[in-house]
């Protein structure tokens, strides 16, 4: 089996484990964005080299790549004088990740008013739920913050 780039084998099981669970992904997938996260020198994954690693169908690996390229987890490029595609952890995705995170909150935190607002015609104040909603603002402030530092 001909890998491009050392991987330690309980940190990738680790991995695979970890950022399936993560991201919602199959198991070839999760494989693939694992072994791409040992790719340190940035040099690229081929297709044919996931399909050996793996020994995975080329279909399956087409899938799995696809699913990764849609979700935005990965990146390819071709080399300028070859028609191989080569794989990449999408190093932005972090602050995609963190966005999404953060519209999530700013949508439950819209809810939450909402849902207070129409309470307010039925009793009274709700003071876990406030104290919800002032975590969930200063985890938002928090996020945005670091997300600028990205």
């Amino acid at each position: 089996m001909h890998k491009s780039i050392e991987i330690d084998e309980r940190i990738f099981q680790d991995a695979v484990k970890f950022y399936g669970s993560l991201f919602s992904l199959p198991p070839l997938a999760s494989k693939v964005y694992a072994y791409l996260l040992f790719d340190y020198d940035k040099v690229g994954i081929t297709f044919d080299e996931f399909v050996e690693v793996f020994s995975a169908s080329k279909s399956s690996v087409s899938t799995s790549i696809s699913l990764l390229l849609n979700s935005e987890l990965i990146i390819d490029h071709n080399k300028m004088d070859e028609r191989k595609r080569y794989f990449f952890i999408n190093d932005g995705y972090k602050k995609i990740r963190f966005e999404k995170i953060v519209q999530k909150m700013k949508d439950e935190l819209k809810l939450l008013d909402d849902l207070e607002h129409f309470k307010k015609n039925h009793d009274g104040h709700d003071e876990k739920m406030e104290a919800y909603k002032a975590l969930l603002n200063k985890n938002i402030i928090h996020i945005q913050e670091s997300l600028n530092k990205l």
